[in-house]
């Protein structure tokens, strides 16, 4: 049993956001009207809202009655990013928790996720729209990894939480997962969580616990999906074995033709050199051996040359990890063949596809 009052006590510490009575969100969404919802998933709904007063337009997250773990998310989303304040990250305007509801407010983010438009056919997105988005993101992360009095491990960086305002600007959503830690410290959380595709190995077959690192994993996978518009976990024909974007990636660059990773509907207009360097950083964030990917601080000095870039092996490498419950095994090859049974195995580990914020 949730109480209501317990919770007010403890989001009204913060500043910024505040609580809203339900009848004024269910105004501004016409009761929630089907008209006015921008998407759904497995915690819930997002629909479309005007705060009438304010005369804001809002995005009103309504988590599903039956979602416990939809609760628990949107309890930790409003005690961590009601205290953060960067111009990346989506604005909480306030929350509501009444009539059995749970519902966040948010500023509304006209042009939407950065799925919707990595991968619309029609409208590619060009090549300084994805620049411009990829430092956005890189710049919420040092935020919240080293900029903010707390270190913020996001736990589920990904294209469906990277929201894009009116003039294309990234702000980073989706704080449901996310975990408060002090700097220099470990993440204690026993939970594995995150989606299929950008969940760190180590995450993923469970031996380690979410991190600074396992962010700079999906921030790499980001990365590559930006500047090739592919998405990280691709089906073959026969829709029994998947390939992936960063083995495919890290071939090329073993082959020194990275270039022929670039997105094709770009038609050649882009910036050669910025999108080898976006490639090039992506793929050193998503080295399967956590202690080898960048602190979000270095990785940000290459994207904007202000550092060289860093010398990576020509083939992708094999992460060393000790087998749970036995600490004198340890998987330890570099064939080809292992490569792909590791990220197979973090494929098949992985946990379902959580709420994606489609606002």
């Amino acid at each position: 049993m949730i109480d209501n009052r317990r919770i007010d006590c403890e989001f009204e510490k913060g500043r910024g956001p505040r609580s809203f009575p339900y009848s004024d969100l269910a105004d501004a969404t016409i009761n929630f009207s089907e008209n006015n919802k921008l998407g759904e998933g497995g915690f819930g709904s997002v629909y479309r809202g005007v705060l009438k007063d304010e005369n804001i337009n809002v995005a009103v997250k309504r988590v599903s009655k039956e979602s416990k773990q939809g609760k628990k998310e949107y309890i930790s989303e409003v005690k961590i990013i009601s205290q953060l304040r960067h111009r990346n990250l989506v604005q909480l305007i306030g929350w509501c928790h009444d009539h059995g509801e749970f519902l966040l407010v948010y500023e509304l983010m006209h042009n939407g996720s950065l799925d919707k438009h990595l991968y619309n056919k029609e409208n590619p997105l060009a090549w300084t729209i994805r620049y411009n988005i990829a430092l956005g993101l890189g710049s919420a992360l040092l935020y919240l990894h080293e900029e903010w009095q707390q270190c913020v491990v996001h736990r589920d960086v990904k294209p469906s939480n990277i929201m894009l305002d009116s003039s294309f600007n990234a702000k980073l959503g989706d704080f449901g997962l996310a975990r408060l830690t002090d700097h220099d410290e470990e993440l204690e959380t026993t939970i594995v969580a995150g989606t299929k595709g950008y969940l760190a190995p180590e995450c993923a077959l469970d031996i380690a616990n979410a991190s600074t690192q396992s962010d700079m994993f999906s921030l790499g996978i980001v990365l590559l999906e930006i500047t090739c518009g592919r998405r990280p976990i691709v089906p073959q024909h026969d829709q029994k074995k998947t390939s992936l974007l960063v083995e495919w990636v890290w071939d090329l660059y073993g082959k020194k033709a990275l270039v022929e990773a670039v997105d094709g509907r770009l038609n050649g207009d882009f910036d050669r050199e910025e999108a080898e360097r976006f490639m090039v950083v992506g793929l050193w964030c998503a080295h399967p051996e956590k202690s080898q990917r960048p602190s979000i601080k270095h990785a940000m000095n290459v994207l904007q040359f202000q550092a060289p870039l860093p010398d990576l092996p020509p083939k992708m490498p094999v992460p060393i990890y000790a087998i749970p419950g036995d600490p004198t095994m340890q998987l330890n090859t570099s064939s080809d063949a292992a490569s792909s049974g590791v990220a197979a195995a973090c494929i098949n580990s992985a946990p379902a596809l959580p709420l994606d914020s489609s606002w």
